[in-house]
């Protein structure tokens, strides 16, 4: 089992077209992209020092 090809994406397309509605789509796509963006936030700051941290060493 390799990467999706296209076929495979308009099946996934269509039933999700099905399941939400036409008029959904863009406003899930939308809220997918923000927790996206928000979860690579999270993991980015984490990975940095603290302020205090940097004071002491």
């Amino acid at each position: 089992m390799g990467p999706f090809g296209v076929q495979e994406l308009l099946v996934i397309l269509v039933i999700a077209v099905f399941l939400f509605g036409s008029k959904k789509l863009p406003d899930l796509a939308k809220g997918l992209g923000e927790g996206i963006k928000n979860f690579k936030k999270a993991l980015k700051t984490e990975d940095e020092p603290k302020p205090e941290e940097k004071k002491e060493a």
